[in-house]
């Protein structure tokens, strides 16, 4: 049976990716990715063929890599931080279910760290207690139902991951985020975040939540 690989690659320096990771890639023919996380890893696997798509190709970078694996060929899926967490195992599944593929095509989703872990470890010790993962970007949820978890989550007192909190079309998200939990947390509230996480530039800053309404940040 031909595989696809569904691979997390963690942060971004492979020394953070996990041996599987780097073993599935070995085996794979074909390593299909977004763009930029291609360009992390093709000087490591440049014996390899490379496919690789932009921002907002999801659905075809997936159909072009069960293409491959329908050839013969193994195929591995990268994904930055872990291969479920807003990542591409889901949509890997859907598609070869779709395409009635099931008996033909097995899949095997690897593990890698996540940001909210790999964050949480350069900032200190954030998430030792229960907390949530919420992504600011409204390309594929309604804006409103952002809002509705940031909510819940503040009244819940969860320590609360924020990912994708900036865009160039969405420079005020994170304003926005901080102001529906400020109304529910005090201006004191220790707030922090990272940038380039586990690559070059890496720093982390740990603040309050009235500094970080007003922080600006990127999707870095």
């Amino acid at each position: 049976m031909n595989k696809i690989f569904v691979v997390g690659l963690g942060p971004g320096n492979l020394n953070q990716a996990t041996e599987r990771a780097l073993e599935a890639l070995e085996e794979s023919d074909v390593i299909a990715g977004y763009t930029v996380y291609v360009d992390l890893i093709k000087d490591r696997f440049a014996h390899k063929e490379m496919i690789s798509t932009a921002m907002k190709k999801e659905v075809d970078r997936c159909n072009l890599a069960v293409d491959e694996a329908q050839k013969g060929k193994q195929v591995s899926m990268v994904c930055s931080g872990d291969a479920g967490v807003y990542g591409m195992a889901g949509l890997i599944y859907e598609i070869v279910s779709a395409r009635g593929l099931e008996r033909e095509l097995e899949v095997e989703v690897i593990p890698g760290i996540t940001a909210a872990c790999s964050g949480a470890a350069v900032l200190g010790a954030p998430l030792i207690h229960d907390f949530t993962v919420i992504s600011l970007s409204d390309l594929l949820t309604p804006w409103e139902l952002i809002e509705k978890r940031l909510e819940c989550a503040a009244i819940g007192d969860f320590a609360i991951c924020l990912y994708n909190p900036s865009s160039v079309k969405r420079h005020d998200y994170l304003q926005k985020a901080c102001d529906i939990i400020l109304k529910y947390r005090k201006p004191e509230n220790v707030a922090g975040y990272v940038q380039n996480i586990g690559r070059e530039g890496e720093a982390g800053i740990v603040t309050d939540l009235k500094t970080l309404r007003d922080t600006k940040v990127d999707m870095f």
